[in-house]
């Protein structure tokens, strides 16, 4: 009898590497020239969002780009990034607070389901969560459905990662 294989689709991110991305930020910000003493600021909050804090816009621009390149070194996707508006700080410095994406919304996770249903693999797509489990007896058709959710990344707008695969 056949057993049937599975996986998960997920939206997480290793925080040791967000960790590590913020302090190679900050030793960036102490060192760059055009950064060097503009009292600017990095500061991951509780796993929850990044405080950039700076002088002006066009500074803010360039932590942002420090910022983006550390975090695709360190094998993180800046999807994880959910940018909130630009507001005026104390002192007349500017601050943007960047919302780490975790986890899948419920309407992410429909959507994700309804594609792999409306490619007539035969798999098992089921919400669990903030998680999809994806199932079916083929190897092979589970395999299709990773890659129809990889050249279908750009629609989701998070990081989705396939962990758990047997």
């Amino acid at each position: 009898m056949a057993k049937d294989c599975s996986f998960d689709i997920v939206s997480e991110y290793d925080k040791q590497e967000l960790v590590n991305a913020i302090d190679q930020v900050k030793r960036d910000l102490s060192s760059r020239f055009d950064l060097k003493n503009s009292n600017s600021t990095v500061e991951l909050e509780e796993d929850k969002q990044i405080t950039v804090t700076t002088n002006d816009e066009m500074k803010l621009k360039n932590i942002l780009d420090i910022l983006q390149s550390k975090l695709v070194k360190r094998g993180l996707d800046i999807k994880i990034l959910d940018a909130q508006p630009i507001e005026n700080a104390l002192g007349g410095n500017v601050r943007q607070i960047y919302k780490l994406k975790k986890g899948l919304t419920q309407d992410l996770a429909k959507k994700v389901v309804s594609d792999i249903k409306d490619s007539k693999l035969k798999v098992q797509a089921s919400i669990q969560g903030e998680q999809v489990r994806v199932s079916g007896k083929s190897k092979d058709d589970l395999q299709e459905v990773i890659k129809l959710i990889r050249n279908n990344s750009d629609k989701y707008d998070y990081p989705l990662q396939f962990t758990n695969y047997r």
